[in-house]
């Protein structure tokens, strides 16, 4: 009627495999969120940051508020000048834009401006 202590001792001792057995579904877990989960969320945060940082005036983007408008000016590190009308500017935090829709060209540099030398036309 009574177990004995021998067999109590024998049931409680799972030794290291049952500890490992008990930590894998956590593990297997962990592993899921990661790759579904902040994987792809840090992937879209850097091509956010790298949208930013090529950000020029003159580009028509569109706000976390949905309004669409040009790049007028860099006002500074956080903030952007956007037109959204004719003669209608206001300011956003850089990090609300959403999306470039359309890219300007970059200047062409001062030695892109240089003539090139000219030759002889009998050589």
């Amino acid at each position: 009627m009574f177990v004995s202590p021998a067999y109590a001792q024998a049931a409680a001792s799972g030794g290291a495999m049952g500890a490992i057995e008990q930590f894998l579904p956590l593990v297997l877990i962990f592993v899921v969120f990661y790759f579904l989960l902040i994987r792809p969320q840090q992937k879209r945060m850097k091509q956010h940051k790298e949208m930013l940082g090529q950000l020029r005036r003159g580009d028509r983007v569109v706000t976390a508020g949905g309004i669409i408008g040009t790049v007028y000016k860099m006002v500074n590190d956080t903030e952007v000048a956007v037109e959204i009308a004719e003669g209608v500017r206001v300011r956003v935090v850089r990090s609300t834009l959403t999306e470039v829709l359309s890219k300007t060209e970059p200047v062409a540099g001062a030695k892109d401006d240089k003539p090139e030398a000219e030759t002889p036309a009998g050589k």
